[in-house]
């Protein structure tokens, strides 16, 4: 907390300050870190009160309603926002500005409208589901809805060759056992979807505050062959494996490229570990 600062309207003020709070945290980067050319990380929580309290505003005003009852320029009041995270030129300073807009869905509905507005003007969203967070899937990110525009561009090498299927086959996943619950005779191919698809959702719950380096990702992203319940326990031993015994692997991978083979020790090494859990 030595370098954040908080600037918080809470549910008891009044609609002017819970609207004008998130622009007075700009205001404060930009009288600060920007001149001196230092980078920061603004966080809104949340946008979507700030546009309630600006349609209480705009309504109190008599300002002619849109849809859901907001004003019309309610675009214009979180691009004008948002648009103020950027990288500064050198004759400005040099700083940046990184903004992490946080949004309420109602229900889940990802369609409303300040939800679909702010989806618009930011580089992708990350959306995180009730439901999966009570089943125990955490970070609770519903893969087919989170979206990246920045995409593969902000992946290592490593990570964009290991892990490119892994989206896929999560969505994929997702769609398959919402419709397995009401059938039996499932076909070799869907079967596997399955089993892979239940296998990735274990092995990407993360505890908070731990943190995994990419070249631990990316020998635990070739598991295929241990049961779902187990899968936490042959990770954690997994892990401590690669710690003590396979530093080289891990230095080779940490270099963003992975040769052929790379590829191969990586594989063998899962495999003899697999074969040392099951025996």
């Amino acid at each position: 907390m030595k370098y954040t600062i908080i600037v918080a309207a809470t549910a008891s003020e009044a609609a002017p300050l819970q609207y004008l709070a998130p622009f007075s945290g700009c205001w404060v980067y930009a009288h600060t870190d920007s001149v001196t050319g230092k980078h920061a990380l603004i966080i809104y929580d949340d946008l979507s009160k700030q546009a309630v309290a600006y349609r209480q505003m705009s309504l109190l005003l008599r300002r002619p309603p849109g849809r859901e009852a907001y004003p019309g320029d309610v675009f214009y009041l979180h691009s004008r926002l948002l648009e103020r995270a950027a990288k500064m030129s050198d004759k400005f300073g040099g700083g940046s500005l990184t903004a992490l807009p946080i949004i309420e869905t109602q229900g889940g509905d990802v369609s409303a409208y300040i939800p679909t507005n702010v989806i618009s003007i930011t580089d992708g969203q990350i959306f995180l589901e009730a439901e999966l967070f009570f089943r125990g899937v955490r970070p609770a990110i519903n893969v087919g809805l989170s979206v990246s525009r920045v995409g593969s561009a902000a992946q290592t090498k490593i990570m964009k060759k290991f892990a490119g299927s892994l989206k896929l086959y999560l969505a994929q996943y997702r769609e398959v056992a919402a419709f397995a619950q009401f059938g039996s005779d499932l076909d070799a191919s869907t079967r596997f979807l399955l089993s892979r698809g239940a296998r990735l959702t274990e092995l990407l719950k993360q505890g908070q505050y731990q943190p995994l380096p990419t070249e631990v990702q990316v020998p635990i992203i070739y598991l295929d062959s241990i049961p779902v319940e187990q899968i936490v326990r042959w990770e954690g031993e997994f892990r401590q494996h690669l710690a003590s015994s396979q530093k080289a692997l891990l230095a080779e991978i940490s270099k963003g490229t992975v040769t052929a083979e790379t590829e191969k020790e990586i594989k063998r090494v899962v495999e003899e570990h697999v074969a040392a859990f099951t025996a």
